[in-house]
């Protein structure tokens, strides 16, 4: 099973690499843009190819030359608030890779499966009372990355329709664990844990929005679910993944904050404020469930934990850096 992971070196494509390699007689091809910390430890297990998918040429090397029987495409602009500073950015990157990519499978005439990756965000601002969202609620996105989700997720059905590609389209919830970028809530938390404990910084945690709520799955449980989506999805549907329930910012800093090893004061952040925040959105995932049996495992507490661990030993190897220069 030859299996390409476009953005590996990003948080999720470096755990889905590390889930893929655990299965039998899987060899894993990654498509990079620009190297980092995330899959050093890859090395040797998986094959690199260092291009940018907004060129259509590299596209179409990437896809002749792994001839891949899945294909896991996660490369994109990841972060919601950056969409606000650069919407155009957004669009460009998360929809012109899709497009590249999708072109050049159906041109090669290749038949992998593939996972095209939308977001809750495309359901974007949904009251309360319509919770939990389902396949069928409809689309009000309410930033320019929930409107390029939503772009993608309707390209890989529009390509399932014309070309006949075996598309499985997901919308999975916030995952959450090791690796991911500090620009993300729990991250951002526990590095400034882990920098307070270190000294580095005073004991006052910035903070944004405390009331928002959002389904947080780890992202382990979330890449067995891409696995499963391409193993066990039916081409042309999509789903929704995620816990199926809603949890506050405040209950995640809270959690965060009884772990930390010093005391820490809490101060809100203006500059941490989004122009649009959507206060509560969490997903039923029974349509999946029902299809792939797929359960999360790893409860909230043990996510945070690892993250912060994450950043403890992060932390303390920069620190060693700085003192041998």
């Amino acid at each position: 099973m030859r299996a390409l992971i476009t953005g590996i070196n990003g948080f999720a494509g470096s755990h889905l690499a590390d889930f893929l390699l655990t299965q039998p007689g899987t060899q894993v091809f990654g498509g990079v843009y620009g190297l980092c910390d995330n899959i050093v430890h890859l090395d040797g297990r998986a094959t690199f190819i260092e291009g940018d998918l907004r060129e259509l040429d590299f596209a179409e090397e990437l896809v002749k030359e792994t001839q891949p029987d899945y294909i896991y495409h996660l490369a994109g602009q990841a972060f919601p608030p950056a969409s606000w500073q650069d919407p155009w950015t957004t669009l460009e990157i998360n929809l012109r890779s899709e497009v590249n990519l999708l072109h050049s499978v159906a041109k090669i005439k290749l038949k992998p499966r593939i996972l095209v990756v939308g977001s809750l965000e495309e359901y974007g601002h949904v009251d309360a009372r319509a919770m939990p969202v389902v396949e069928e609620t409809p689309f009000q996105p309410d930033s320019p990355y929930g409107v390029s989700k939503v772009a993608q997720d309707l390209l890989g059905l529009q390509y399932f329709q014309s070309h006949h590609l075996p598309i499985v389209r997901v919308r999975p919830a916030n995952h959450i664990g090791p690796r991911q970028s500090e620009q993300f809530v729990t991250s951002d938390f526990a590095k400034q844990i882990a920098e307070i404990e270190a000294g580095q910084r005073e004991p006052v945690m910035r903070v944004g929005n405390l009331s928002a709520a959002r389904d947080f799955t780890d992202v382990r449980d979330m890449m067995r679910a891409y696995h499963l989506a391409l193993e066990r999805g039916k081409p042309g549907e999509v789903y929704n993944i995620g816990s199926g329930r809603a949890v506050s910012i405040q209950r995640v800093l809270d959690i965060l904050l009884e772990q930390s090893r010093v005391a820490i004061r809490v101060e809100q952040d203006p500059t941490r404020l989004r122009p649009s925040d959507t206060p509560v959105l969490y997903c039923s995932a029974e349509k999946f469930r029902a299809q792939t049996d797929w359960q999360p495992t790893i409860p909230l507490e043990q996510s945070l934990r690892d993250v912060l661990e994450y950043w403890r030993e992060k932390v303390s190897k920069e620190a060693g850096k700085q003192v041998h220069k």
